[in-house]
């Protein structure tokens, strides 16, 4: 891909919380191909943090970072808000933040379903469609949001209910967001990366996944990321209201 497509726009990405993660992964993807990138975290070590920054701003990028609990309905209007007054408006809307917790049916309450409601769902919904209110008053030509998904349509996801619900939603909602934004000049998409080496893997359940795998290998969030990058760029310009499916073959049965 020619860097030239990418070169001098801004990214907000979110769930940029640990080295391993899917969303480093898409940062620096992003980074290395020119684009300057505002990411969010939540509890991270500072340390790390600031580790981070310095080694995107490496590749000759602009970097800032903010930490914000997603959970908080007011969080969309102060991502936006910090990113522009550090960076300047963002053109490319990455939403990789997600909740996550075991569940079942047994275990379903209120609770529960309000965690991931709250991160997965309305987090991603009003960051989608503030990013798409300023960027119409702005007259921008081109703009980007690219949501992470997890394959919860093409099988069943035992013990996360509330998990796939909320994941669900966001495909049901990338499709809709993506038909009222196409005037706009800005694609809606969704990716879904397959289960992902990103640091929560066990040993045991690496031994369970890795041959249900066609391509031989356990994904890795290098894979989302090429994908995010690509969707990212000029040339995916015509691609919009998809949910694309990147698993190396992941066979669920």
């Amino acid at each position: 891909m020619n860097s030239d497509t990418l070169n001098k726009k801004i990214a907000i990405v979110t769930g940029v919380s640990h080295s391993n993660g899917i969303g480093a992964a898409i940062a620096r993807k992003l980074a290395s191909e020119g684009i300057d990138i505002f990411f969010t975290y939540w509890e991270a070590e500072a340390k790390w943090v600031k580790e981070f920054q310095e080694e995107l701003r490496r590749l000759e990028v602009e970097c800032e970072s903010g930490e914000f609990d997603l959970s908080i309905s007011e969080a969309a209007g102060e991502i936006l808000n910090e990113a522009t007054e550090k960076l300047g408006f963002p053109t490319i809307l990455i939403n990789n933040a997600a909740h996550s917790a075991r569940d079942g049916y047994e275990l379903l309450d209120a609770k529960v379903l309000d965690d991931h409601y709250a991160v997965n769902m309305r987090a991603t919904f009003l960051l989608s469609v503030e990013f798409a209110r300023r960027f119409k008053k702005l007259d921008k030509s081109s703009g980007r949001i690219i949501n992470l998904t997890s394959g919860q349509a093409l099988g069943p996801m035992i013990g996360e209910l509330a998990y796939v619900a909320t994941k669900g939603a966001i495909t049901a909602f990338t499709l809709s967001l993506s038909a009222e934004l196409a005037p706009l000049g800005i694609t809606v998409n969704a990716v879904n990366p397959g289960p992902t080496d990103s640091g929560w893997m066990t040993e045991a359940i690496k031994d369970v996944l890795k041959p249900k795998f066609l391509m031989g290998r356990i994904g890795m969030p290098e894979d989302a990321a090429n994908l995010v990058a690509f969707i990212a760029s000029d040339e995916a310009r015509w691609i919009t209201g998809q949910v694309i499916n990147s698993e190396g073959g992941f066979l669920r049965n």
